[in-house]
């Protein structure tokens, strides 16, 4: 039997990423992801029959690559394998997605504990077999943990990049590309297939002044920042420019700080994320959240697009002051309050208008579109490229660049899509 993939989440679509890689004794599935509705409604991928799936990789702990790993534990036992820091960020996140979304998900707590159960944690560059498949990971630069993943056929190497980066960040070092040098076929994500983003030393120079010019003019500085990562990541850089005023920080970032600061073999600067543990302050409560709005300070707050969380509570509080600053680190989709803001100037319809300075500034941890050409030039074999998460125009966009520079095959494949390699 030939080895073939199947998209089973991702095609033409951001986020529910599941790429199943098929040879002759069943089949692996990497990652398991869910996204979302406008109304909210998690959105899972393609099922397969369980009898043929031998094993889930998992590329990291974002919930739009883990949050549909519970189903395959339903009615029997999966193995899963990913890095260690994957499986206890990973817990905390399905965990959290339980508690939102419980009503509208197909599986319960014993399924996630038997997802952690099953979770064997493995290490870059260490080879390691599943049936006929032989499976190598390297660091993909993302977030901590992140994993560009080789699965070694007859047929020669097909690689899945996951998300992936090879900006330098206080979290990450660069991806490893060096596991890429004989992909034959590489599964690509295309987030930014469209755009570059701007140099990340200016980004992060503009973002520190713009928080100093507000806190000197005695205002409060909200950042709305995703859990994972991206807050450890802001409060990592105001700790290393050890910003002479107090900041705060509030929601699930201390847990999942606590859990990097525990794995420093993951952290790029670990000084400064210890630092910033060690010297801000973690909001525990409501008079620490009043102390935090009515300070001259800075807010580091879950969530990212202000869709909830203590982030939003701040936003209420600081809005209507022309002094303070509202200044977006993440990406803003379509229907958030961060978008609306971003495009009326207010929360919602029904609110007033904005009156504290509202900036977005770029730290996305995706490469960007000719990092992406660069990451699959990092092959000498290559003969194919898959473009998945990624919407379907920045994906046929990329698709168009692929072929031009590289003269490769280059497919923009939809759910359900079959693709023989």
């Amino acid at each position: 039997m030939s080895y073939h993939l199947k998209i089973l989440g991702g095609g033409q679509e951001v986020g529910r990423a599941a790429i199943e890689v098929t040879g002759p004794d069943g089949s692996i599935v990497l990652d398991y992801g869910v996204n979302f509705n406008p109304d909210d409604t998690p959105n899972f991928p393609l099922q397969e029959m369980p009898s043929k799936v031998k094993a889930f990789i998992v590329s990291h702990a974002h919930l739009d690559h883990v949050g549909a790993l519970p189903i395959y534990q339903i009615s029997g036992s999966k193995p899963i394998y990913g890095t260690s820091i994957t499986k206890e960020i990973g817990e905390l996140i399905l965990k959290d997605f339980l508690k939102i979304s419980g009503p509208r998900v197909p599986y319960e707590w014993v399924e996630v504990k038997k997802t952690l159960d099953n979770f064997n944690t493995i290490k870059y560059n260490e080879e390691f077999e599943v049936g006929s498949f032989r499976i190598k990971t390297s660091s993909a630069g993302h977030i901590p943990g992140s994993a560009i993943t080789v699965v070694k056929t007859n047929k020669g190497d097909v690689t899945y990049t996951g998300d992936i980066n090879i900006t330098n960040t206080k979290l990450m070092k660069p991806a490893d590309l060096d596991i890429m040098r004989d992909s034959r076929v590489i599964v690509t994500e295309a987030t930014y297939g469209k755009f570059n983003h701007p140099q990340r030393k200016s980004v992060e120079d503009e973002f520190y002044n713009a928080i100093m010019e507000v806190l000197e003019e005695g205002g409060t500085v909200l950042v709305p920042a995703f859990s994972l990562s991206r807050s450890q990541e802001i409060l990592s850089l105001l700790a290393e420019r050890n910003i002479p005023y107090p900041v705060y920080y509030d929601g699930m970032v201390k847990t999942i700080m606590e859990i990097m600061i525990n794995n420093p073999e993951y952290i790029n600067n670990y000084e400064a994320l210890k630092k910033a543990y060690n010297e801000f302050h973690y909001v525990n409560g409501l008079q620490d959240r009043k102390k935090a709005y009515k300070s001259n300070g800075v807010i580091v707050a879950s969530a990212g697009m202000l869709k909830g969380g203590p982030a939003v509570y701040y936003f209420k509080k600081i809005a209507d002051n022309p002094k303070n600053a509202v200044f977006l680190v993440s990406y803003q989709a379509d229907n958030t309050p961060g978008r609306k803001l971003l495009e009326l100037g207010k929360f919602d319809e029904e609110s007033p208008l904005l009156k504290a300075r509202l900036q977005l500034f770029d730290f996305s941890s995706h490469a960007g579109r000719d990092q992406l050409m660069q990451i699959l030039k990092a092959s000498k074999s290559l003969e194919k490229v898959v473009v998945v998460h990624s919407s379907a125009d920045s994906a046929q966009y990329f698709a168009d660049h692929v072929k031009q520079e590289l003269g490769v095959e280059v497919i923009v494949p939809e759910n359900g899509q079959e693709i023989q390699l």
